[in-house]
C-alpha cells in the first residue's frame, strides 16, 4: 500500500458521523491536492476491506456522485440516518456539514 493510499484511508476513517468531506479535500489532506480521482479508486476498491464510511464522501458541489440508483439511494439513506439533511438534487449543504480536519502537526 502506498503512503498516499494509507493516508486517504486514515482521513476517510476520521470523518465523524453526520459530517462529509469531498474527494478533493480528502486528496489534499492526504498530500495530493490533485488526487481526487485516486480517492474515488481507493474508495471503490478498499471500502469493504477497511470498513470505510464511504457514504460520507461527496463531490465538490456536495452532490452524491454515485450513478447507480441503488448505491445512490443507500448513500442518501445512510447520510440521512446520521442527521445530514439533503437539499434538492440530493446535495449536501457543505457550509453546514463539511468536516474540516485539523491540519497535521509538525513533528
Amino acid at each position: 500500500m502506498t503512503p498516499f493510499t494509507a493516508q486517504v484511508i486514515s482521513v476517510i476513517q476520521s470523518i465523524p458521523e453526520g459530517r462529509v468531506m469531498t474527494y478533493g479535500q480528502i486528496a489534499a489532506c492526504a498530500g495530493s491536492p490533485r488526487g481526487a480521482r485516486q480517492v474515488v479508486r481507493i474508495l471503490h476498491s478498499m471500502s469493504g476491506k477497511h470498513q470505510l464510511p464511504w457514504h460520507r464522501v461527496v463531490n465538490k458541489q456536495g452532490e452524491i456522485a454515485l450513478q447507480e440508483d441503488e448505491s445512490k439511494s443507500l448513500q442518501m439513506l445512510l447520510l440521512e440516518s446520521e442527521g445530514v439533511e439533503l437539499l434538492p438534487g440530493n446535495r449536501v449543504n457543505l457550509q453546514r456539514y463539511l468536516h474540516e480536519p485539523d491540519p497535521p502537526q509538525p513533528v
